[in-house]
């Protein structure tokens, strides 16, 4: 009996063992599940069994996410009959399960993932006579940072400061927390002691969001203030590494002078009389602890960086002085500029002001006016150039060489600087009328004006009379550059003379104005013209025709005598005609209706003999 029951318990051994190397559930998951906060999540959860995806007593599906304390909560279930959402979880409402499990998968979908979902979550599949299996995946939760901001500091930052903060980088609202590194000139920055060092605050807000604010600590040196400075943040997202990188900024760097510099701002080209000079004083250093001085050899000294000269002049010429001082570490420095005003004076003729010349003499004038650079000097009448130079020669002098004589001074090299005078020029002689001796006037209003204009000098004295020697007051008179000019208007009652009479020291002059009145025609003698023009034409008309029956005549008178034509053996053909072969001319005249018939031996027919 002893043997028998451990023959059995041997063979009962034997059959479990060889069902338990049978009956395995398997369970397959990822270690981790990728999600960005907001969107949804799918953890998958595979699994076999001995018997391929299920066995044939049934399978239960139970899904857990585990807590802060280590202890797992299940939050789905489902068997045979039924699938179950666990009540009162933080899933309750945000998780579905897509498939029953038959085809060896189950996905467990989480919506509108959240920070506190960053946990384990474990799926365990129990299959009725085969046994149970489960996995667990870790689900990763992704948040990009928003873009980071960096500023400097408003004030700035002296090389003889200690390493001070000087640039601030921050980033907000990222998860995992975001990466900050600092870059100068494209290159990363890395701790130095005393020299370079970082401050980083982290601050993680009631939604979970992680975020960094960083300080660059530094002591600069004068060449930082021309290095450019940002930040780079690094940071996770699902199934990569991202960056962003902030705006490049520039610090102010303060530094003490070496040297003092000076220069004329403007103008920039060479400096003239009456121009605004303005100058500057600087040093190569950019400490707010600096005093700036310009000295200038005939105004009060100036106490800024800018000193502002109007309306200068050649007394303004010198040496300019600027002067630095740095009162941090008491360091003077100075420089210098030279200031020229160039001028140009009024210009001067000889001789001055106005010369009496006679006719046919020469004259001789000169034009000078001092300046600091070279100049041009042109002479002018009317506007036209008439010479170039400094002087002006005028010979075979004439009326036509009196005027007005201009003389234009200008510098080439600063076009703006000119100057002028001029000269009245006379040319002493009798009055000489320009207008023609006799003008003759046809007119058909009442009233004439008419204009005499004379040369000569002294100023000639014009008057106008009529041919009975009675004065025309009413006249006007002007002078003019080369003599005068006088004007009258006349009443025409008929047929007038008018003169025009110039007198001065040295003579007289005058012109006649012969004045016909010009009655207007009436239509009446025009037709007569017209037919006087008609009369003329007829007359002609009939001489010729005269002629032709003259000619005629003789003609006939020739051949009648033989003298034209032999008869023998031709026919006489003005026999057969002899009585209708008459040369009829029928002459009729516009004055009367009566036509003369002549015949070709001139004898007068009637017209009932044609």
């Amino acid at each position: 009996m002893g043997v028998w029951n451990a023959a059995s318990l041997l063979g009962l051994l034997a059959l479990l063992h060889t069902w338990g190397a049978r009956a395995y559930v398997e369970v397959n998951m990822e270690d981790k599940v990728e999600a960005v906060l907001g969107d949804p999540a799918q953890i998958a959860c595979i699994f076999t069994s001995g018997e391929g995806t299920g066995g044939s007593g049934g399978m239960v599906i139970k899904w857990y996410y585990v807590k802060s304390s280590g202890n797992s909560q299940l939050i789905y279930d489902q068997d045979t009959l039924q699938k179950t959402v666990q009540k009162n979880t933080p899933y309750t409402d945000r998780i579905t399960v897509n498939n029953t499990g038959t085809t060896g998968q189950v996905v467990l979908t989480i919506s509108d993932v959240k920070l506190s979902d960053e946990v384990d979550f474990i799926c365990h599949v129990q299959i009725i006579g085969e046994g149970t299996g489960e996995g667990r995946t870790k689900l990763r939760v992704f948040k990009a940072p928003d873009y980071p901001t960096i500023e400097g500091m408003e004030n700035g930052i002296s090389v003889n400061d200690e390493a001070k903060k000087i640039a601030s980088c921050k980033v907000k609202n990222g998860y995992p927390k975001p990466e900050v590194t600092w870059y100068k000139d494209n290159t990363p920055l890395r701790t130095t002691p005393d020299v370079l060092n970082f401050e980083y605050r982290t601050t993680t807000g009631s939604s979970g969001l992680y975020s960094v604010e960083s300080d660059l600590i530094m002591k600069v040196k004068k060449e930082d203030k021309d290095a450019v400075f940002y930040c780079e943040i690094r940071f996770f997202v699902p199934g990569a590494e991202k960056m962003f990188e902030t705006n490049r900024i520039n610090i102010t760097v303060y530094y003490p002078p070496t040297a003092a510099k000076m220069w004329v701002e403007s103008p920039k080209n060479k400096i003239k009389e009456d121009d605004t000079v303005e100058l500057h004083c600087a040093s190569n250093g950019n400490n707010p602890a600096q005093e700036f001085t310009i000295k200038t050899p005939n105004r009060s000294p100036s106490s800024a960086k800018i000193m502002v000269m109007k309306n200068v002049s050649r007394l303004d010429s010198g040496v300019y002085e600027c002067i630095v001082l740095e009162t941090e570490n008491f360091g003077e420095f100075s420089a210098n500029t030279t200031v020229f005003v160039n001028y140009l004076d009024d210009a001067i003729i000889e001789p001055k002001g106005t010369v009496l010349m006679e006719q046919n003499k020469e004259l001789k004038a000169s034009c000078n006016a001092l300046a600091s650079l070279n100049t041009k000097t042109t002479w002018l009448k009317n506007g036209k150039e008439v010479a170039k130079g400094h002087h002006l020669s005028l010979e075979d002098l004439t009326y036509d060489s009196a005027g007005t004589y201009v003389c234009v001074v200008t510098v080439p090299e600063i076009p703006e600087m000119q100057t002028s005078a001029s000269l009245q020029v006379h040319v002493q002689g009798p009055p000489k009328i320009l207008e023609k001796y006799f003008n003759e006037k046809e007119t058909t209003e009442k009233e004439l004006e008419l204009t005499c204009h004379v040369r000569g000098h002294p100023t000639p004295q014009i008057t106008w009379t009529t041919s009975e020697g009675k004065v025309i007051s009413s006249a006007s008179q002007t002078k003019t550059e080369v003599g005068a000019k006088s004007v009258v208007k006349v009443v025409v009652t008929s047929n007038m003379t008018i003169f025009c009479n110039s007198s001065n020291d040295f003579g007289t002059d005058s012109v006649m104005y012969n004045i016909k009145i010009i009655k207007a025609e009436t239509s009446k003698p025009q037709e007569k013209v017209q037919t006087g023009s008609n009369g003329v034409i007829i007359a002609v008309i009939i001489i010729c025709i005269l002629l032709l029956a003259i000619l005629g005549s003789v003609l006939y008178f020739l051949y009648k005598k033989g003298k034209i034509c032999n008869r023998s053996g031709k026919k006489d053909f003005t026999k057969e005609k002899s009585g209708k072969d008459k040369i009829v001319v029928e002459m009729k005249s516009d004055n009367t209706e009566e036509a003369i018939l002549l015949g070709v031996n001139g004898e007068k027919q009637l017209p009932s003999d044609q």
